[in-house]
């Protein structure tokens, strides 16, 4: 009988190790199974019923991440990182925050709102100008809305501005900082050509179109300068003129504090909070306890509430109001169908537009009886061309079934947003929201002198002549270049074409508002590019109309969307319980969780999945545009 066979020390070792890496992972996902078990026992049996909202309380409205149209994140990942007040998943959903803010302007049970904005990551001006619209309303029904801030950017600065008093903390490090709008990009034609040999072949249409200049240029061209300066130009002029009808101030004399800020803050001896309440553009300067204090005396006294007095936050008055809504509805429908983020081909999640995921939101909803109408809400810097072309496509069949289709535009809805905005029966946008730059271009790189700098260099035989063509450790062959370009003049033909039919227009007056450039959008409507301004209860109004669907009470608004995943909905509703949340804070587990979300910056990412598929570059008609201010 053989002995057994025994193991070297080496061997010996490496299982070893391997017993205890496996050890830890069953450890880990054990211990995360009892957390979840823990979060699942604690809600069902200690959570309760949701508390009766009390009269004469206060509605506290403090945004946790940026203002979008829809999530990005899946709700467990969502209320993760808003326990534990970090992560990229920090999302306010605009159309949560519009009707909290429009129920709280009727509601009796709603004594006055308070604002803290601290929180609000930057977001886009025509979101921005649909929550400051809001925030007026209740301020101009004769409710009180009270701000504070230990500081206030310029875009927090427009939801404060239209407070009824302002407070900033006495020790401010920033201030209220309005110091205009930017849009600097970095610059890399010097890196790619000169230091490493990588030639980036530009094919476009549209001397304004400049999404792609970083790589073949060292600087922005002077069209580009040009016409970035007149779109933004228009939209710090309306900020200027918002904040100063808030406030009661000349849009001059803020234009000058902008302009000046180095010297007015010297003046103030580096003190930014008494600076701030030199030029009025806050009430007072108090400490949070003292805004705290100032709302319990005006309000009811709570000691178990933040702050000590009586309040509800945007997610419980939410749960409130939808706990007030009819379980079974069946009058008709106008859906809103939402276009977020990039454009490009395949199924794509929420806060991505794919040209199949988002046609087949748009097909359930022609194919939709109790459907009569669909507003397409469109927030979108652009994409793929043929991807945008699929959704187009879907816009004409319903309207084709007789259904009305209106678009509402958001923050953005350039390039690629514009083509699959076109074809609806109205057009609405924001005065400041970014829209146009109807253009194609290109973008090819080839690597065959970084590979000559190490001594690489690539031969062989074909049995045609553009055969390989298009690999790119060769040099590009003219003739190719010149098919892509006739192939990227064809494209920016079927737009402008497409745009003229859809628009009623001669192409060549469309040729003349699109070559790339970028616009808001009080200047798109007068190039008639938007039909109307408005947002997005315009547009939801005016599809019913042309549906004929009666008075607002005779229909309902309806949104189709991808179906959460009942798991997550589950995981997302405990831990919105206070008891799911207090398990999770100070764990360090939430933070661990989070860490594996961090986002690359979007437009690079784009031009990284444009550009390159299965490892292999390819070129491929885009129509992006690179135009969000900072």
């Amino acid at each position: 009988m053989n002995e057994p066979r025994r193991r070297g020390p080496i061997a010996r070792l490496a299982i070893g190790l391997w017993d205890a890496v496996n050890f830890s992972r069953r450890l880990v996902f054990n211990l995360l199974f009892l957390l979840v078990l823990a979060i699942v026992l604690v809600a069902m049996f200690g959570g309760g019923r949701l508390a009766p909202l009390e009269a004469r309380a206060t509605l506290v409205f403090a945004p946790e991440g940026r203002l979008v149209e829809q999530y990005s994140c899946d709700p467990f990942s969502r209320n993760l990182a808003r326990a534990t007040g970090s992560g990229d998943c920090r999302e306010v959903r605009l159309r949560d925050a519009l009707r909290a803010l429009d129920a709280a302007r009727t509601d009796k049970r709603i004594e006055r709102v308070a604002l803290y904005l601290d929180d609000l990551q930057p977001s886009g001006f025509a979101s921005l100008r649909e929550v400051a619209a809001k925030l007026g309303a209740i301020r101009a029904a004769g409710k009180q809305v009270i701000a504070y801030g230990d500081a206030y950017g310029q875009g927090q600065y427009l939801l404060a501005a239209q407070a009824s008093e302002i407070y900033l903390d006495p020790m401010s490090p920033g201030g209220v900082m309005l110091d205009g709008l930017a849009s600097y990009r970095q610059y890399y034609r010097e890196a790619l050509q000169d230091k490493l040999g990588v030639d980036m072949h530009l094919f476009k249409v549209g001397e304004y179109k400049s999404a792609a200049e970083p790589y073949i240029l060292d600087a922005a061209s002077p069209e580009s300068k040009e016409a970035d300066l007149f779109w933004m130009g228009d939209l710090w002029k309306r900020l200027l003129a918002d904040v100063g009808k808030a406030r009661g101030l000349d849009p001059a004399v803020l234009e000058g504090y902008a302009n000046t800020l180095p010297e007015q803050v010297a003046a103030a001896n580096g003190d930014l909070a008494q600076l701030a309440l030199q030029q009025k553009l806050v009430t007072a300067l108090k400490t949070r306890e003292e805004v705290a204090d100032l709302l319990t005396q005006r309000g009811v006294a709570d000691e178990n509430a933040d702050g000590g007095f009586r309040q509800v936050a945007l997610a419980t008055y939410l749960q409130h109001l939808d706990g007030t809504l009819p379980q079974a509805d069946t009058r008709p429908q106008v859906a809103v169908v939402v276009a977020e983020g990039e454009i490009a081909g395949g199924e794509l999640p929420p806060g991505k537009v794919g040209g199949e995921s988002t046609s087949a939101l748009l097909r359930e909803a022609r194919d939709d009886d109790d459907v009569k109408a669909v507003v397409l809400r469109v927030n979108s810097p652009g994409g793929e061309v043929f991807a945008s072309e699929q959704i187009r496509r879907e816009v004409e069949a319903l309207k084709a079934a007789g259904k009305p289709v209106v678009v509402s535009m958001g923050d953005v809805a350039a390039s690629g947003g514009y083509w699959i905005s076109m074809n609806a029966d109205r057009i609405y946008a924001d005065a400041s929201t970014i829209t146009g730059s109807i253009g194609i271009f290109g973008l090819f790189p080839t690597v065959d002198r970084t590979l000559g700098k190490l001594g690489v260099h690539t031969d062989g035989v074909a049995t045609a002549k553009y055969a390989g063509a298009f690999d790119i450790t060769r040099p590009l062959d003219p003739g190719v270049a010149t098919t892509v370009q006739a192939v990227i003049e064809k494209g920016y033909r079927d737009f402008t074409g497409k745009v003229a039919q859809a628009r009623g227009k001669p192409v060549q007056q469309i040729d003349a508002v699109a070559r790339g450039r970028v616009w808001s959008g009080a200047q798109a409507q007068q190039r008639g590019l938007v039909d109307a301004l408005g947002g997005l209860g315009e547009a939801v109004a005016d599809a019913a109309a042309r549906a004929k669907l009666g008075k607002p009470d005779r229909w309902q608004t309806v949104y189709v969307e991808e179906r959460t995943v009942p798991l997550s909905q589950m995981l997302s509703e405990l831990m919105q319980s206070r008891a799911g949340l207090g398990l999770l804070r100070g764990t360090g587990l939430g933070e661990l969780l989070l860490a594996s979300r961090a986002h690359e910056q979007a437009p690079l990412r784009f031009m990284q999945q444009a550009l390159y598929k299965r490892g292999q570059a390819r070129v491929k008609a885009l129509a992006y545009c690179f135009c969000e201010p900072m």
